[in-house]
């Protein structure tokens, strides 16, 4: 099964450059039979760039994800505890095997779906 993330442009490149393995999410999608993880980069891109395959999910404190996953987070040290900040867990998705797509898609042609404000089902 296949889900759909938006994801600032800014780390969905990351994603397929390599320098960020690791994708947080406040609120992790309920079904483990999720595999892959298509991505929508959000404003102004606005396109389907590519998709990975989800090699782990981790859902620990603030804290211990920091601690597992800052050398391949993508993301500074600052942004992380903010963007995590009064919750007690935090979700980081391994990311493996990504597949960055030759020619972007469009998410409502393509998909016939609205860019989700965190995750969708395909």
């Amino acid at each position: 099964m296949k889900v759909l993330l938006s994801i600032k442009p800014e780390f969905a490149f990351k994603i397929f450059e390599g320098s960020k393995k690791f994708e947080f999410r406040k609120v992790i999608f309920k079904n483990p039979n999720v595999k892959t993880v298509v991505v929508y980069a959000s404003s102004p891109i606005k396109q389907v760039i590519g998709e990975f395959e989800i090699d782990s999910i981790f859902s620990f404190s603030p804290e211990a994800i920091w601690n597992m996953t800052k050398k391949y987070s993508g993301i500074s040290e600052k942004r992380f505890y903010e963007y995590f900040a009064d919750r007690q867990i935090a979700h980081a998705i391994k990311i493996k095997n990504t597949k960055k797509y030759k020619k972007p898609l469009s998410i409502k042609d393509d998909f016939n779906v609205a860019p989700p404000q965190s995750y969708l089902y395909l």
